[in-house]
């Protein structure tokens, strides 16, 4: 065995749950604008945050990175993006899809609908695997490609991921908006209803399998999935502690094949299976096991 000295960092879910909410809470801290319907404008809007976060959202500190990147790519100069390019690979190198997994609010979201008594549904490898591609779609088609090439008359091309998928843009500035803004109700046509119905949908999903957001249509999951197997935050697992069983396995959120893969694409860095691991054969957020 190396003499290599490895320290055990616990994350029990209760800890998972706290990192959420202060995150939550830090990238939507402007109460004044959910008291008042207004959009916060002040400097720290131009910096972007590593999560999903509407820019229309009344709390809203940062600036979306999705939302910033269409900006970028779709403005009257189409500016390649190089400072939100720089910014999300900076979080991908350094957390990876760990993002996802402690600061995510819409993520944070998913996991409290999906504690809601019901039956839970597994999907089928065979379709579960293709679909989770679909992410990597969404990306390039939406976030990127159609910002770039679809111009419109003005020259702006529409967020078309934020103006017709985000559903996390619905929750967090649509409805509070609508809400705090007659005027806004009187407005409200088609898309609209259309982003409330997208919400609703993967909403109900999540009551019944974990995180299908995360899992198949997230563009921001799908660049730090990309970053996952060599980010600094890492998961590692002891093959002679483990016992084969499958604790681990049934427990992740992400059903992940965490035997096979600890550090899969989709693997969101919960400790879900730190904790659920009987043997003590999981560890994280270090460095690999070190060969024997």
């Amino acid at each position: 065995m190396s003499g290599m000295r490895r320290n055990r960092i616990k994350w029990p879910l209760s800890r998972q749950r706290t990192i959420q909410l202060i995150s939550a809470a830090l990238v939507n801290g402007y109460i004044a604008g959910f008291q008042k319907g207004r959009i916060f404008t002040g400097g720290t809007k131009a910096v972007c945050v590593p999560v999903l976060n509407c820019y229309s959202c009344p709390g809203a500190l940062g600036a979306c990175p999705i939302g910033a990147l269409q900006t970028a790519v779709g403005g009257v100069k189409h500016h390649f993006p190089f400072y939100v390019l720089g910014l999300l690979m900076l979080f991908g190198v350094l957390l990876g899809r760990a993002v996802c997994g402690l600061l995510c609010p819409f993520g944070l979201v998913q996991d409290l609908l999906h504690k809601i008594p019901s039956p839970k549904v597994r999907v089928p490898k065979g379709l579960d695997r293709p679909a989770r591609g679909i992410k990597y779609v969404v990306l390039l088609v939406f976030v990127i490609l159609l910002p770039a090439f679809a111009v419109t008359e003005t020259r702006v091309t529409p967020p078309y991921f934020c103006q017709y998928i985000c559903p996390a843009g619905t929750l967090g500035g649509g409805i509070p908006l609508m809400l705090a803004d007659p005027a806004l109700r009187q407005l409200a046509g088609w898309l609209f209803n259309w982003k409330v119905l997208v919400l609703v949908v993967i909403a109900a999903a999540s009551v019944l399998i974990h995180r299908p957001f995360c899992r198949y249509l997230c563009p921001l999951g799908a660049f730090y999935a990309l970053f996952n197997r060599f980010s600094f935050f890492q998961m590692s697992l002891d093959a002679h502690k483990c016992v084969g069983c499958g604790a681990c396995e049934r427990v992740c959120p992400m059903a992940v094949e965490v035997t096979k893969d600890i550090n899969s694409p989709e693997c969101i860095r919960c400790g879900a299976c730190q904790t659920a691991c009987p043997t003590g054969a999981i560890a994280g957020p270090l460095k690999k096991q070190s060969p024997r």
